[in-house]
């Protein structure tokens, strides 16, 4: 638990802010989404990158067995897609866990910045570096193999400022595909822990009995 205690400072700190560096002097299209709603599917062409204000964006792909593999959750701040500036198609679908707001900054219009300011490239190559240090964080709590080890320490992970409360992000099946497992397996786990005293349920949330370290 100690390691997922350091992690858990990590994450707190890669924890999506407004991306300081996106140029104020390219005209971003605003989009208003519904819980459910598609921004762009795998194969569609690329038209620039997102940055979510408000709600949730999950992205995600099928695989060969047709089970949906979450890649990332974007929160207010994140930004969606940033692969894409560099892609004439689209390698995931983006589809909204939540009702959203979202903007896109339009490729050609971004990549002629880059060219001309070489602070807005830095700034985004920092973004990057940080976005793929918080994705090994994340793929090293899935390489977990025991089920409970997963969800405990997902758990411990994800609290809020009272270290206790999780906000759920969509559905715990959602949050099944994001942990990488069957959403049979997450249920039985939530129930176990539930029948154990160590949490409490609630439609939008999960709260440990005790604070998280």
């Amino acid at each position: 638990m100690d390691k997922f205690v350091k992690l858990r400072g990590f994450l707190e700190q890669s924890t999506a802010a407004p991306a300081e560096w996106l140029p104020r002097n390219i005209e971003a299209r605003q989009r208003l989404m519904v819980r459910g709603e598609v921004l762009f599917r795998k194969d569609d062409p690329t038209a620039g990158l997102y940055q979510v204000e408000k709600g949730q964006v999950r992205l995600s792909r099928v695989d060969r067995t047709g089970r949906e593999v979450v890649l990332h959750v974007a929160g207010p701040g994140g930004l969606i897609a940033e692969a894409s500036l560099f892609a004439q198609v689209y390698h995931c679908d983006a589809v909204a866990v939540a009702d959203a707001k979202v903007r896109l900054y339009p490729k050609d219009a971004l990549l002629a910045e880059f060219r001309r300011n070489p602070e807005v490239l830095a700034g985004f190559a920092a973004g990057l570096a940080h976005e793929l240090m918080a994705l090994r964080t994340r793929l090293e709590l899935r390489n977990i193999r025991s089920a409970r080890e997963r969800v405990e320490n997902y758990l411990a992970l994800n609290t809020g400022s009272d270290r206790r409360t999780i906000a759920l992000r969509g559905t715990v099946k959602d949050l099944a595909a994001e942990l990488g497992l069957t959403h049979e397996v997450l249920y039985r786990m939530l129930s176990t822990l539930e029948a154990e005293g160590a949490i409490t349920r609630t439609k939008h949330a999960i709260i440990l009995k005790t604070a998280s370290v």
